[in-house]
């Protein structure tokens, strides 16, 4: 084979993306480049709401359940010490309850900033107030 047979070849066995069939409706958001300074500012609001949401879970699978576990267990729930709960029970519902908070602080940002998933693409656009 020619090598300008070989690299016709090399060329056509390439995958595109653009070229393939059947691919997913693209979103509003492929369209739009965030600004370095509207990325920051989002990454910033993301590891704030990681640090906060780590923190809480850090303190209540170690400070309640382990740390504090003795001075906990002065005080009951249900019949039971109160350090024995959270490592038992209470930690688990804490957690459930930061994924739901992790859910709906991150959908809030997301929107503020641009690059949510709304379907329907009501998200605003740069520099256009928030829609109600």
């Amino acid at each position: 084979m020619a090598e300008g047979d070989r690299q016709a070849a090399q060329t056509d066995s390439v995958y595109r993306h653009d070229a393939a069939e059947n691919l997913p409706a693209h979103s509003h958001h492929d369209v739009e480049v965030l600004a370095e300074d509207r990325a920051r500012r989002y990454w910033r609001a993301n590891l704030r709401v990681l640090t906060t949401l780590l923190g809480i879970w850090a303190f209540v699978a170690f400070g309640c359940g382990i740390v504090l576990g003795d001075w906990l267990d002065q005080f009951h729930i249900g019949g039971f010490p109160l350090g024995f709960w959270f490592t038992q029970q209470g930690a688990m519902l804490v957690f459930v309850a930061l994924i739901a908070v992790y859910h709906l602080w991150m959908s809030r940002i997301e929107r503020a900033h641009g690059v949510d998933d709304d379907p329907d693409g009501l998200a605003p656009q740069p520099g256009e107030p928030r829609r109600r």
